[in-house]
């Protein structure tokens, strides 16, 4: 996994698969960006004048008979897609779907990351059946990672994370049937400005893996908050927002996500009006998020982020490019 160095450069990050930075970013004439309370944050430069721009991260469509038309939408070519997940029945299922192998190999062909969707039920589920479904997403469906969704936050449960993270980690190596099609290679993890003293409950270390973007296993830590800043060496990418759009647009970012690129981070954010989106992309990348998912479906959608945004071609065509007002 390429777990990046907090603060590292920007420009060819090694194995990153988001693009290059850009050129900075104004705010709107009289206003503090958003995420900015009191001045630019530290590490807001870094944001502003150092970010790519975003792409896409799709926390879970609903299944590929009920919405056809948002999985096909996925392989479109020049959708700036990072990762999507595949939620079978709140996980892999109890038998391989057609349906979704159909759906989730028509990415892989096109070289896009699918992630499984794992629910650690904040701590609650035992080891063995968060394994158990990642072997059956393995073997059924080659997925090429997972999300974990409902993660914890707190310090107290980042040991029992590790150990989750780490035994995915395992398992990704060896591939489905323990074949290990995602790579041959050694894990070593960036020792953040966290990840030392109380906040380490492993011993990590070591330089960052290089490769191909579609080498290895990737690993996303759906918190939904911002966590405890330790879970930061514990996988890929963290999702410190996902609720809606009233909470989004006055949302803070935690000092420490500053110490640390855009790439690390996730916002999910749905009851976005078409008429903010170019905000919300603004408050993405002022936060330092590397990868977004906005939809206008409400609150009063039970799962709002299963089906297409209505605004879907014009946020795809946005997303590739900076936002300037």
């Amino acid at each position: 996994m390429s777990y990046l160095t907090p603060g590292a450069p920007g420009g060819g990050r090694r194995g990153s698969p988001f693009p290059a930075p850009g050129n900075g970013l104004s705010s709107p004439a009289g206003l503090t960006p958003p995420g900015l309370s009191g001045g630019a944050r530290p590490g807001a430069g870094r944001t502003a004048a150092g970010a790519g721009a975003p792409g896409l991260g799709v926390p879970g469509y609903a299944h590929p008979l009920v919405a056809p038309m948002e999985w096909a939408e996925l392989t479109r070519p020049a959708t700036p897609l990072h990762w999507a997940v595949l939620n079978v029945a709140n996980g892999p299922g109890s038998r391989p779907d057609p349906h979704c192998l159909a759906a989730a190999g028509r990415l892989t062909n096109a070289r896009l990351r699918v992630l499984g969707h794992l629910d650690l039920a904040y701590g609650g589920r035992p080891l063995a059946e968060l394994v158990a479904d990642a072997r059956r997403f393995l073997d059924w469906y080659r997925v090429g990672g997972f999300y974990l969704d409902r993660c914890p936050a707190g310090r107290a449960e980042l040991p029992h994370v590790r150990r989750v993270t780490a035994t995915l980690e395992t398992l990704l190596d060896a591939g489905p049937g323990g074949g290990g099609p995602y790579g041959s290679r050694s894990r070593p993890y960036d020792r953040g400005p966290y990840d030392s003293g109380p906040y380490d409950s492993g011993s990590y270390g070591g330089s960052p893996y290089g490769g191909s973007p579609y080498d290895g296993g990737y690993l996303v830590l759906g918190h939904g908050i911002h966590p405890h800043p330790g879970y930061a060496a514990a996988a890929d990418q963290l999702v410190t927002f996902s609720g809606p759009w009233s909470d989004y647009r006055w949302s803070q970012a935690a000092a420490w996500t500053a110490e640390y690129p855009p790439e690390r981070f996730v916002h999910l954010v749905h009851g976005v009006p078409r008429t903010h989106l170019d905000e919300a992309l603004r408050i993405a990348r002022w936060q330092g998020a590397g990868t977004v998912f906005f939809t206008d479906r409400g609150a009063g959608a039970n799962r709002p982020f299963e089906n297409l945004p209505g605004f879907w071609d014009e946020f795809v065509s946005r997303i590739g490019r900076r936002v300037l007002e």
